[in-house]
């Protein structure tokens, strides 16, 4: 088993600061996978990265992203990263907990639960007199309102920090 190096700050402000300057355009460095079921995970483990300057290359169950056809699931599918966020404690990267809305912070990442499960992920920006609002992909935003998407329920994570492993 490997043993931490250490546990990193998650850096909030450059997440954010990444999803300022790419919730409406996409960065060509990055497949935009919005005609391949959608980009808005994709665009969140973006501004993840940004903020942890960490991947975790675990075959299959880690999150990268090295090219379209080099990428872990997690890196762009939505249940899949929010598993990797609240197991990720056993791989190097971004750590997660779930928690209550009133909790959130700038950073944190929202994932819209329907009937078939989770299926939209979003970004938290800010939090405005008890309103949040977030940025996102494929329905472009930045600053948008959570309660306007109205979802039935929702998963809130608080990333705590970033895991670095050897």
């Amino acid at each position: 088993m490997k043993l931490p190096v250490s546990i990193l700050p998650y850096n909030r402000e450059k997440a954010c600061a990444y999803a300022q300057a790419w919730a409406k355009k996409r960065n060509p460095a990055y497949l935009d996978f919005g005609d391949y079921g959608g980009d808005c995970t994709n665009f969140i483990s973006q501004c993840l990265y940004a903020g942890s300057g960490v991947m975790d290359y675990t075959p299959v169950f880690g999150w990268y992203y090295n090219s379209s056809y080099n990428r872990a699931p997690a890196w762009t599918g939505v249940a899949y990263l929010s598993n990797y966020l609240l197991r990720s404690s056993l791989t190097s990267g971004p750590f997660a907990r779930e928690i209550p809305q009133d909790l959130a912070q700038p950073g944190d990442v929202i994932q819209l639960r329907g009937k078939q499960g989770l299926y939209h992920s979003l970004f938290v920006m800010e939090k405005q007199d008890g309103r949040i609002l977030v940025a996102a992909h494929d329905f472009d935003a930045l600053y948008r309102p959570l309660a306007s998407y109205r979802p039935a329920d929702f998963v809130l994570l608080h990333i705590e920090g970033v895991r670095s492993y050897q």
